[in-house]
């Protein structure tokens, strides 16, 4: 999974999709969320960041598994726009978890990984109890041919579990039985802090398999030492836009900041 980024401890910093068409917030204009897809993309990667993920953050309240046809397709153009504008690797997250999509999006634009927030288990979330898929998203990528990593995460944020807690088996499982290449740990919720124990517990199932575990909320200048010290690497999002408002506008100033911090 590490080899698709052009660092040791990569930061992939997060490209929030406004409201596309059929959300109830869109406002009617397609070009504008284009180009503010385009203009955070470019932002992110001129100030240092290694990766992307374009993520539908703006079409709340999200599907709880498949998402329509035509987000499928808005997400094909905006993924395919983003990859032509920066040399950077670009991944996919279709909310709320729809790895299929996810991978066919991934596949159709040549994106390198997507992200899936329930890949294996069970949780309870605002849409209910979402499943994992993992059975169906690796017999996906092996029908269509394509190489697209998958980072999945473990007690993802904004959930409940739905049965065992252990955190360790939990991750195992993603990785032994799920197949995932890699791990995602995050706080509670977008932008809360990563409890260090949890992830150093991660960390140590994930050395085992050799996959890689990022840090996936609330990684800061301030911590990101810290924290790249036990994770392999660091998905961003709040952090690198203004007012840390995950619907801002990414701002360039505070990516330096983030990867000045990172690198040392």
């Amino acid at each position: 999974m590490l080899d698709r980024f052009d660092a040791d401890r990569p930061l992939v910093g997060m490209v929030h999709l406004p409201p596309l068409p059929g959300a109830p917030r869109y406002d009617g204009d397609r070009a504008a969320v284009r180009e503010r897809a385009l203009t955070d993309a470019r932002a992110l990667a001129d100030s240092g960041i290694d990766g992307l993920i374009v993520e539908n953050f703006g079409d709340a309240p999200f599907y709880p598994e498949e998402v329509p046809d035509h987000v499928v397709a808005e997400m094909t153009a905006l993924v395919g726009a983003v990859r032509a504008a920066v040399p950077a690797p670009v991944g996919v997250n279709v909310l709320r978890n729809d790895a299929t999509a996810a991978m066919s999006v991934a596949a159709a634009t040549g994106a390198g990984f997507v992200r899936v927030n329930v890949h294996a288990g069970a949780r309870v979330t605002d849409q209910g109890v979402t499943e994992g898929r993992a059975h169906e998203t690796l017999r996906l990528r092996d029908r269509i041919d394509c190489e697209v990593g998958i980072l999945a995460d473990v007690a993802v944020k904004h959930s409940a579990p739905l049965g065992r807690t252990d955190l360790a088996g939990a991750t195992r499982d993603l990785l032994e039985r799920g197949l995932a290449d890699g791990v995602v740990v995050s706080g509670a919720g977008t932008g809360r802090a990563v409890d260090r124990e949890r992830l150093a517990t991660v960390a140590a199932v994930t050395g085992e398999f050799g996959a890689p575990t990022f840090v996936g909320s609330g990684v800061t200048p301030e911590s990101a030492p810290d924290l790249l010290g036990v994770a392999d690497g660091a998905i961003v999002g709040s952090a690198l836009k203004e007012g840390d408002n995950p619907t801002a506008p990414v701002a360039r100033d505070r990516v330096a900041d983030l990867v000045e911090a990172a690198r040392e």
